[in-house]
């Protein structure tokens, strides 16, 4: 790398836009390297994903990325310094939600054009991309028993049913010592009602023990759920234990298996895709690469008619107002902004990512604050108009790009989102992550070379090819669209490869514990 520095004509720093008063470092920069691009000599040494000032910054002054304000200079700031969260002031930032002003109907590719994949379609003509039998538990009492049953059927045990994706459990720490009613139940029933009917479920067995808040009956009748050869159910306290309970869970498996088996894949209109997007383990880079590129994808797939999912709330607080001038109506957009003013009331007076600091992770990597961690997120949601926004779990049912509110915890949030119907999940990081879901898998990019090549066992993509210049943001978004629909069509992701997923189903874990 420092021999690219050497390079003639070569700039370490990235402009972002002719209006911002900050570039953002390539890899790490020595103190006293000449920047000619910018005009500035660096007075710090930079570490790679990091900013400088690219112009004297007066104390008070808005410090400015992709022409938006990140926050406000603690003092007064030479041209070339090192900007970051110990001279970048978080404060509350002025604005305009403007919305719907920025609207525009999205130019769909007409039908015969439309991209395709081989998908797994249901008989209520939904289309999944994975065909898993899930074995839910209503409350922790039966997460041992969901556990077992799934671990069960292994690969060996399963080689006669070749479209059998795997047994999956879905086992959490809630659904006893908690309200009975009201949105804490509600929104845990949703959960798991959504994941047994994801387009990936071909069928479910649903484990209650005898006693819990979130009994059986109860579930299946506020859910709509009926008991058939594709939905059966047990009751610990009724089996006689765990062992037993254990043993005719394998039992009725075993019944489900030739159902669950009996699809095939057929040629689909990428229209039956929908898009869980996340991302964790933020840099520098994230916002710059991979974010944008998945944006590019995204908006591809949206005119194709997909379907897009942004999510994690507080990670967009502070740019808010550039979703709600996209929305489809000011409807849409002020339900955008009731759900973070509830956000901003539930996190009062709370040490939380929404007042101000990132991780200590994405703080490394380059992100001063939440307002830089928002701006960079918020571009994996493209530029076509906001057409909804739905409550955690809530079925998505609009076309297009919409909105999920969700906690920032990438667990919590893909969880809603599956819940959701979200068939795929796409996920960025810059600094590493080995997240994966079910039974809607997850294709994860890297937003930098470097950290793609110490974990590429992990990673589907490098979107680090545009940071070295290799790659425009519109290649890189076309090579995601088509990596995906390879994935949607039965292709492995890592995270499948690596047998990650089975414990990342987390419902949110919202209200009174007792």
């Amino acid at each position: 790398m420092d021999g690219d520095i050497a390079r003639p004509n070569y700039n370490p720093f990235i402009r972002l836009d002719l209006r911002d008063n900050v570039v953002v470092a390539r890899l790490p920069v020595a103190a006293g390297t000449a920047v000619p691009a910018e005009g500035v000599v660096t007075l710090q040494d930079v570490p790679a994903g990091h900013k400088i000032a690219t112009r004297f910054i007066a104390k008070g002054e808005a410090v400015r990325k992709y022409d938006t304000v990140i926050g406000f200079a603690s003092e007064d700031l030479a041209p070339g310094t090192w900007m970051h969260s110990h001279n970048i002031l978080f404060d509350a930032v002025e604005k305009d939600y403007a919305y719907s002003r920025d609207y525009r109907p999205t130019e769909f590719v007409p039908q015969p054009g439309r991209a395709t994949f081989q998908g797994i379609r249901r008989a209520d003509g939904r289309v999944g991309t994975r065909n898993y039998i899930g074995v839910f538990a209503l409350g922790a009492a039966g997460a041992t028993a969901a556990r077992r049953i799934a671990a069960y059927f292994t690969p060996d045990r399963l080689e006669a049913f070749l479209m059998v994706d795997g047994v999956a459990p879905f086992a959490h720490e809630g659904g006893d010592g908690m309200e009975r009613g009201g949105e804490p139940m509600a929104l845990l029933r949703r959960t798991i009602g959504g994941t047994l009917r994801n387009p990936n479920t071909a069928a479910a067995l649903v484990i209650a023990s005898a006693a819990e808040v979130n009994d059986l009956e109860g579930f299946l009748a506020g859910q709509g759920l009926e008991r058939g050869p594709a939905l059966r159910t047990l009751v610990i306290g009724e089996e006689g234990g765990l062992r037993r309970t254990v043993e005719a869970g394998i039992a009725l498996v075993r019944e489900m298996l030739p159902l669950a088996d009996a699809v095939t894949r057929e040629t689909v209109s990428a229209e039956h895709l929908t898009i869980g997007m996340q991302c964790g383990g933020s840099d520098g880079f994230s916002g710059l690469s991979a974010n944008p590129a998945l944006g590019v994808a995204m908006d591809i797939l949206i005119r194709n008619s997909g379907t897009a999912i942004l999510s994690e709330t507080t990670e967009i607080f502070g740019v808010e107002h550039t979703l709600t001038a996209r929305a489809v109506t000011p409807e849409v957009g002020r339900k955008l902004v009731e759900r973070m003013d509830w956000w901003l009331r539930h996190s009062e007076g709370r040490d939380s990512q929404i007042n101000g600091k990132v991780a200590p992770g994405n703080n490394a990597g380059g992100l001063a604050n939440i307002l830089e961690k928002s701006l960079g997120g918020s571009k994996k949601g493209g530029s076509t108009g906001l057409m909804a926004v739905y409550e955690y779990a809530e079925p998505v049912t609009a076309k297009g790009f919409v909105f999920m509110d969700t906690p920032g915890y990438d667990p919590v949030a893909a969880t809603g989102q599956i819940a959701g119907g979200a068939n795929m999940v796409i996920f960025t990081t810059g600094r590493g992550s080995c997240f994966g879901s079910l039974p809607a898998p997850t294709m994860k990019l890297a937003s930098n070379t470097p950290m793609y090549e110490r974990m590429e066992a992990d990673m589907d993509v490098n979107c680090g090819t545009i940071i070295d210049g290799e790659e425009t943001l519109e290649q890189a978004g076309r090579r995601i669209f088509e990596r995906l629909l390879r994935h949607a069509s039965g292709e492995r992701t890592k995270s499948e490869l690596a047998g990650v997923g089975t414990n990342e189903f987390v419902p949110w874990p919202i209200g009174v514990t007792a």
